[in-house]
């Protein structure tokens, strides 16, 4: 089945992704928004950052918000996965899958790409989905502040790993260990002295067991018992980009889309927002994204994609 010709279609229904579908609806202009389901946003316990929400928001709550603000302009994120886009002339060609298993074709002047990231779990012994159960948080700089002063374990082998805990240890606590997770952590001596002089305790033993206290874990057993108030992952993200890499978006080398001061990529027309994008990751600057793109998008909506001048607004 095929839907007549969009101005856009936006992939991704999490802050990014309905941010733009708002900015959208009030330029008035013709567009769906696609949601596969699986927004990242939810998988947080209480963020504190983001302005206008002093006492923090937890991400489920943030996501139902942001529904009900579309809701204003009906507007309904629609449940659908996107295998593929194709280019045809002066537009794209989304082929989205219902949860039903029906497929349909859907024809947009442009796209926009808020399809986000994922994180990469640690491996723990018998805890699957630790960062979606809260059980191991994943954003420093989102609730970092909340953890000031307590004993943190940061997990993660490599430089990703020893960056994130001098980071939360030259900001927010003299108690930081990195737990590699078996691996030898091979320092210079510069790194290595970073890492000492922000106190910062370093651990290369497996963890080979878990206890757990509440609905957290209390202690992990890494040739010794280590006991921790807060753990965070620093095992970095998998980019969900590879809709913009099979249409040749140029990215860095982890996947992470490049883009202009609009937030188009390099192929005309395809824009992207939030964590897919190289760059913070956060939601308040997904969001920024998110507006650049779609006023840009509203401003060119008329004209071919392929002969828009570059920095043109």
């Amino acid at each position: 089945m095929a839907d007549r010709e969009l101005d856009c279609v936006i992939i991704g229904g999490g802050p990014a992704g309905m941010t733009a579908a708002l900015y959208l609806a009030r330029f008035r202009r013709r567009f769906r928004l696609l949601d596969a389901g699986h927004p990242r946003a939810a998988w947080i316990p209480e963020s504190h950052n983001i302005p206008f929400f002093a006492e923090g928001m937890p991400g489920p709550e943030m996501l139902d918000t942001l529904r009900g603000h579309l809701a204003r302009y009906g507007v309904e994120p629609e449940r659908a996965t996107v295998s593929a886009i194709q280019r045809e002339e002066n537009r794209f060609v989304a082929v989205a899958e219902t949860p039903e298993g029906e497929a349909r074709q859907i024809r947009a002047r442009r796209v926009l790409l808020a399809t986000g990231a994922v994180d990469i779990e640690p491996d723990l012994p018998g805890l699957p989905d630790a960062i979606r159960r809260g059980l191991v948080r994943y954003c420093p700089i989102c609730d970092g502040f909340e953890a000031r002063g307590r004993d943190i374990a940061v997990l993660g082998p490599g430089d990703r790993g020893l960056g994130e805990a001098i980071f939360i240890a030259r900001t927010y606590s003299h108690r930081v260990t990195l737990l590699t997770l078996g691996r030898k952590l091979e320092l210079d001596p510069k790194r290595r002295a970073e890492a000492e002089g922000h106190g910062v305790r370093i651990v290369e033993d497996p963890v080979e067991s878990l206890e757990m206290e509440g609905d957290r874990i209390a202690a992990l057993r890494a040739g010794g018992e280590h006991r921790f108030e807060i753990l965070y992952s620093a095992l970095g993200l998998r980019w969900r980009s590879d809709l913009a890499l099979a249409l040749g978006a140029e990215h860095d080398q982890e996947g992470a889309l490049l883009v202009d001061e609009h937030n188009q990529t390099t192929v005309p027309g395809l824009y992207a927002a939030g964590s897919i994008v190289r760059g913070l990751d956060q939601i308040v600057v997904g969001m920024g994204h998110a507006a650049i793109a779609a006023t840009h998008i509203h401003n060119r909506c008329e004209l071919p994609t392929e002969d828009e001048p570059k920095g043109e607004v």
